[in-house]
């Protein structure tokens, strides 16, 4: 086995990792905060997001290495693919980079920041309720489209695993 193997196994364990968070906020934790009421929602989802955003160690070292890892590989598969690998690489960083880094930057990220400035104990019903639709179908939306693109990614790299 060598480095550009290992990097590919690295490289599909950490964004099949990432893949499955982000379906885990898909089919379960969305759907079971989507019940309660709107000040809840914004606490709750504030609770949880402050863990991430508080660099929560383990969270960060998945996040980031399936970056690096998927990039080191890349750059690694020059010269070791043929045109179906190296069409199946491309299209894998591709995917991750565009599909599900660039709505977390643009969308998600700034969405959850937002929402992480407002005190519930302050706004009334009409602002909770305002603040609760300007954020929860347009993250959950996005969200889907980032565990769509992110198991895509995993996919990918499990079949250029099997290529090998």
């Amino acid at each position: 086995m060598d480095i550009f193997q290992i990097a590919l196994i690295l490289a599909t364990f950490l964004c099949s990792v990432v893949g499955g968070f982000l379906m885990a906020f898909s089919i379960v934790v969305m759907p079971g905060i989507k019940n309660l009421n709107d000040g809840e929602f914004i606490r709750a989802f504030q609770a949880i997001d402050r863990v991430i955003q508080n660099g929560q160690a383990l969270f960060m070292i998945f996040w980031v290495g399936s970056i690096i890892a998927l990039v080191i590989t890349a750059v690694l598969a020059v010269g070791e693919l043929d045109t179906i690998g190296w069409i199946f690489m491309t299209l894998a960083v591709s995917t991750y980079l565009i599909g599900v880094q660039l709505p977390t930057i643009r969308i998600n990220i700034p969405l959850n920041n937002i929402l992480q400035t407002l005190n519930v104990d302050e706004m009334d019903d009409a602002e909770q309720q305002m603040a609760r639709t300007n954020f929860e179908a347009k993250w959950v939306k996005w969200n889907v489209i980032r565990t769509a693109f992110s198991n895509i990614t995993a996919l990918l790299l499990i079949l250029l695993l099997f290529l090998q």
